[in-house]
């Protein structure tokens, strides 16, 4: 603490990442990274752009990457809107979108960087508690309101809305802005994006962190009415005219056009995953439907912060949430290979069998 400080740091609680451990022969299941390297492509487009081009500045408009995201999502390349992560892509969109004299809703128990942003820009907000089995009610939102976020599937229950329940919750809502965060959306979950070209107060935010395999990259996208993609650039030019590099876009362009490979790791990922829930309930867990790359799942007699440790002390590292109490029981287990998963299963058993 400083008096140097300005008037919000002082206020702020900030986002808490998942841990990134320095230790040897890890089970790293805990950040919900892709246990898939990146595109062969990939890393060859990386390579190719290690220049003499380097000493210029990128594309202030990136628009050989809008148009190879927009290529995918069959929209125009005015549609979208580019940053580092899907993490900045957020604060931009809660800066441009979602300021207003009401307050902003979004779940009781979602991600959580989404309080910080609010109290980072002095935005009010509502949480609307999620329903006994842990789905969102998009009834409950149907009240006044400046904007709707929240992820789908949700975080960090993993629990997937349908398209038509997004659906009929933007058609409920034409006043305010409604923001679909769809990091994981590629495991099995529907996507909004369908929805962009009839509901022009829709705004779906991606990222190529997960299912892309680019978490060390950072690069995040929106896609929506050319009206909020102005938005958004305009606070984007007024912060940093210059967001995404070199690397970030080569590799970014080679990722999104390689669609084999992603429809090949995505699979694999989903896989696992029923394979997984398979495994857990048999080691009496009980798990929430998921349409991610990870699971939350509680024991029905282990507490979940003790089996956080437990596993811990055997190099199997997974996410913990404390608070609020009604996730405090749960696990979010992310969705490793094949032999990470066995080697998880292995080490619950050799645990629960010494209870």
């Amino acid at each position: 603490m400083s008096k140097f400080w300005s008037d919000v740091v002082h206020k702020l609680t900030p986002y808490v990442p998942g841990e990134q451990p320095k230790l040897d022969n890890l089970v790293k299941l805990n950040t919900n990274e892709n246990p898939y390297g990146p595109s062969p492509k990939v890393i060859a487009a990386l390579k190719l752009e290690a220049a003499d081009s380097l000493r210029l500045y990128p594309d202030p408009n990136s628009d050989a990457l809008k148009a190879a995201i927009a290529e995918v999502h069959h929209l125009q390349a005015k549609q979208v809107f580019v940053g580092n992560g899907s993490d900045e892509v957020l604060a931009h969109v809660f800066q441009a979108l979602l300021k207003h004299s009401r307050p902003l809703l979004f779940p009781d128990i979602t991600y959580s960087f989404y309080p910080v942003y609010c109290g980072l820009y002095d935005i009010e907000y509502q949480t609307i508690p999620l329903a006994e089995d842990f789905s969102i009610n998009i009834d409950d939102y149907d009240q006044p309101n400046g904007g709707i976020i929240f992820p789908n599937p949700n975080a960090p229950t993993g629990v997937p809305l349908s398209l038509a329940t997004i659906e009929k919750l933007l058609k409920k809502n034409t006043q305010s802005v409604v923001v679909i965060d769809e990091a994981y959306v590629d495991f099995g979950t529907e996507s909004a994006v369908s929805l962009i070209n009839t509901y022009p107060n829709l705004l779906v935010t991606h990222t190529l962190s997960k299912a892309r395999s680019l978490a060390g990259l950072r690069v995040g996208y929106a896609l929506g009415h050319p009206d909020l993609i102005e938005a958004l650039i305009r606070v984007k030019d007024s912060f940093n005219s210059y967001p995404i590099d070199r690397f970030a876009s080569a590799g970014a362009i080679a990722a999104m056009q390689d669609t084999a490979y992603f429809e090949e790791t995505c699979s694999k990922v989903i896989a696992t995953r029923v394979a997984l829930i398979k495994d857990l309930t048999q080691l009496g867990f009980d798990v929430l439907p998921s349409g991610a790359n990870f699971i939350f799942a509680k024991h029905q007699v282990k507490d979940g912060a003790e089996l956080t440790a437990l596993l811990r002390q055997k190099n199997v590292i997974v996410r913990h949430f404390k608070s609020p109490s009604r996730v405090a029981p749960y696990l979010r287990i992310t969705i490793g290979t094949e032999a990470q998963s066995t080697a998880l299963i292995d080490t619950l058993t050799e645990i629960l069998l010494a209870a």
